[in-house]
Parts: C-alpha cells; structure tokens; sequence
C-alpha cells in the first residue's frame, strides 16, 4: 500500500508512505515527524506511525494563502477518520462525501483506490487523525460477519467503497480522550506498538457505539443549533476549571437552556456538568502525576474552592480518593529518583 499526500504550493509529496499490506504481529514500528515553517505564513505538522498494515497520520496545518491538498491510498483500506477543523472543501472519489468538513466529528469508510481533494482557506487551522488500515491488519481486530457492522462488511467484500454511517458525528468524551492518549504516548519500540493498537481497536469500539447508538441529529437540532452546541463545548474545554454557569453559557451561545442542555445530551451523549467534571477529573489526574502539588492546590487549580468538594468528586469519578493517587505517584517518583541516585 503506498499513501501520498501532495499540497499545491509543494512540487514534491509533503507525505509519501508504502506499506505492507499483510499484518505481522512482529512488524517493528516507524516513527517519522514533518514540520515545514515559514514564518507567519505556513506551518505544517505531521506525525506518521506506520508498520505492516497500518499507518496513523496525525497533521496539523495554517496556511496565509489557499491551499489544495490531494490525498491518495494505492490499495483497498480501512480508515477511521477524526476531524478537527472547519471550513475544509472536500471532493472524495467513488465516496459520497459531505461537501464540508464539521468540526470534532468522525466516520470509518472503505475505499478501493482512495483519492480526496481537500482545499483548504487561509487564516483555518487545519487538524485531522487518520489511521488507515489494510483489509488484513482490520480482520485482525474485528470480525468482517460481526452483526454490528455487516452492511459495511458486505461493501468490503462487493469492493463497494461506503462509509459506515452516512454522515460523519460528533466526537464522544470517550473517543476525545483516546485520541489525547495516542497523541501524548511517551512509550517506545515494541511497548508503543501495543499501546497504540490497543487504542485502535478501543477507538473503533468506540466509533461503533456511538454509531449505534446516534439520535437522528436533524430530528433534535438543526444546523444552527448544532454550531452553537459545539460552540458552547469549546467554551468549556478552552478552560473547565472556571466554566461558566448554565445560564451564562445559554447567554454566551444564543441558546435558551432547555435546548442547551438537551441539544448537548444528544450531541455528545453526556450533560454539560458531566463533561465539565470529567474535564476537571482528567486535568487534576495529569496535574497529580506531573506537578507536586498538595491535593488543596490541585482542588483550586480545578476550579473548586472547598478541597472537600474536590475530595468527593475525584472519588465519586475514579473510586478512590485523591489523597491514594497522590500518595502512589509521590512513591513512584521516590523510587525512581532512588534508582538514577544509584545507577
């Protein structure tokens, strides 16, 4: 299989890949990082992991003027596609495709000879993970007659190219937080190689449910509606730890609470207060392993001003208190700062 990525202002493939199409347990991971500056004017990144019957490619991009991206797979494959970014033109061969990339969505799709033709504005910060897999590296994690996706399993075998789901959905909290766990992998050689297609698989289960599981969208909230909603999202995530109220974030977006709450429900399948408290659980996590912070410091850099309250949700969300975290990770950092003192 061999993967090409070609950009108008670029005579050469910024990205260019062949793999194997058979999957090999055994196969050692590569590893290849792209980055082309210029200024205020351009910017690329691409991470690339690819080993026999896989590859996962992670881009971002800014560009000053319009650009034209061709994307092109040689052989049949398996995509799972995650998309970060607005605004991107798209016109994929043999695919019916939305003419606009949405913001935070997703879909799987198979193609026989892959070939899409992005163009993206200028001034747009592009974001996109793609991991593409052969037929038999995807046989490998899932079974083609499993009852849960066995149209799309029809299609491979007619060598019909289709999507799994007709329109592309919004991200769940699961599958963000996945995708954040591949991107910030520390692991090497063979031990990453397991993480990472441990996360695969765990990224399509997740794909899978939320498809399965998807309200008709149009039925709950129309366009607008739908803007706002990822709107009022971003809102929170840009910073969970002073988040607004119901009633200030309602304010905020346009959008009366009822259909704040309930919009939100459907679209991202948890309320808002869930997802703030998850947001706050999973930075207070990073800050307990990274930082030696007190459990009181953590609380208010969450955004609670009672460590209690702080105490209770922690143990409420994970099991335990934050207090046991702390005092495993201080051990750990103790044994290991022992062990270079002694090498």
């Amino acid at each position: 299989m061999k993967i090409k990525s070609t950009l108008s202002a670029y005579e050469k493939p910024i990205i260019k890949i062949e793999i194997k199409d058979h999957y090999d347990p055994k196969s050692h991971f590569s590893e290849e990082n792209i980055h082309i500056e210029n200024g205020d004017l351009e910017n690329i990144k691409s991470t690339i992991l690819a080993t026999d019957g896989m590859v996962l490619i992670d881009t971002q991009m800014y560009f000053e003027k319009p650009q034209t991206e061709v994307f092109e797979i040689s052989e049949e494959c398996i995509v799972m596609d995650f998309i970060n970014c607005n605004n991107i033109e798209t016109d994929i061969e043999q695919l019916e495709n939305e003419k606009y990339l949405k913001e935070n969505t997703h879909n799987v799709f198979y193609s026989t000879k892959f070939k899409g033709t992005f163009k993206i504005p200028a001034f747009e910060q592009t974001n996109y993970l793609c991991i593409i897999l052969t037929k038999a590296f995807y046989y490998n994690i899932i079974n083609e007659d499993w009852e849960l996706h066995k149209k799309f399993s029809k299609n491979i075998l007619l060598k019909k190219s289709t999507y799994l789901t007709s329109k592309y959905i919004p991200f769940t909290p699961a599958i963000q937080w996945i995708i954040h766990e591949i991107k910030s992998c520390t692991r090497q050689g063979a031990l990453k190689k397991m993480y990472i297609e441990a996360k695969i698989k765990e990224l399509l289960i997740h794909q899978l449910e939320a498809i399965i599981e998807q309200p008709v969208l149009s039925e709950i909230v129309n366009e607008d509606e739908y803007s706002k909603l990822q709107q009022a999202k971003q809102i929170i995530e840009k910073d969970c730890a002073h988040a607004p109220t119901l009633t200030e974030l309602s304010r905020m977006i346009s959008l009366n609470e009822f259909k704040l709450k309930k919009g939100f429900k459907a679209c991202f399948g948890t309320t808002v207060k869930s997802h703030i408290i998850k947001l706050r659980m999973e930075y207070a996590k990073e800050l307990f392993k990274s930082k030696g912070l007190t459990v009181s410091e953590v609380a208010y850099k969450c955004g609670y001003k009672d460590a209690s309250h702080f105490s209770a949700a922690f143990k409420s969300f994970y099991g335990f208190t934050p207090q046991k975290i702390k005092i495993n990770w201080d051990t750990i950092i103790f044994w290991v700062a022992g062990i270079l003192l002694l090498a």
